[in-house]
């Protein structure tokens, strides 16, 4: 599988290449929306991290470009800072996915369909298209997930009160079974 990784930040960009790298995907990156077109036409990547905010630039910007280029790549969206109006944006736009950096090495290749042996844990599937409200279940989840289930924690995370928070989780969505 190739991947392309769009993000500004030379260290960060190192470190998750080189774990991608270990599960045999071809890692190539950009730092810039310019270079990463670019990139998009020539490397032609099965998948792209693309980090929302780039050195001045938004990310979101590329996603319809990239879709037009390369309709059927994956658009993983990357951001240090989430929210769940940006997440229902990138969403709508085409991004098949919206992560809070950082981000653990399971999570990201269960994102990207990467199956290996070594990843012993299971996930659900997310689907390539989803809703607003399956948007915003999957990020509260995921920001649970990142503060260890501390729903306060989390809350102040995501910028919403706690009882807020609180009646969300409550409101299991319909594409969820009640099982």
């Amino acid at each position: 599988m190739k991947v392309l990784l769009i993000e500004d930040d030379q260290a960060y960009a190192s470190v998750l290449s080189r774990r991608l790298s270990k599960y045999k995907l071809t890692v190539e990156h950009s730092e810039n929306n310019s270079d990463a077109l670019l990139k998009v036409r020539s490397f032609k990547p099965d998948a792209i991290l693309l980090d929302m905010h780039l050195a001045g630039e938004s990310g979101l910007t590329l996603i319809s470009p990239i879709k037009h280029v390369l309709p059927f790549c994956r658009i993983i969206l990357l951001t240090g800072y989430a929210s769940i109006a940006t997440a229902v944006k990138a969403i709508k736009l085409g991004a098949d996915d919206y992560l809070a950096k950082p981000i653990d090495t399971d999570t990201l290749l269960k994102t990207l369909d990467v199956s290996d042996q070594n990843i012993a844990t299971e996930f659900t599937h997310v689907p390539k298209h989803l809703s607003a409200e399956q948007a915003e279940w999957e990020h509260i989840q995921q920001v649970l997930r990142a503060n260890d289930g501390n729903i306060s924690a989390a809350a102040r995370h995501l910028s919403m009160h706690r009882r807020t928070l609180q009646r969300k989780l409550k409101k299991r969505p319909s594409f969820i079974s009640k099982n």
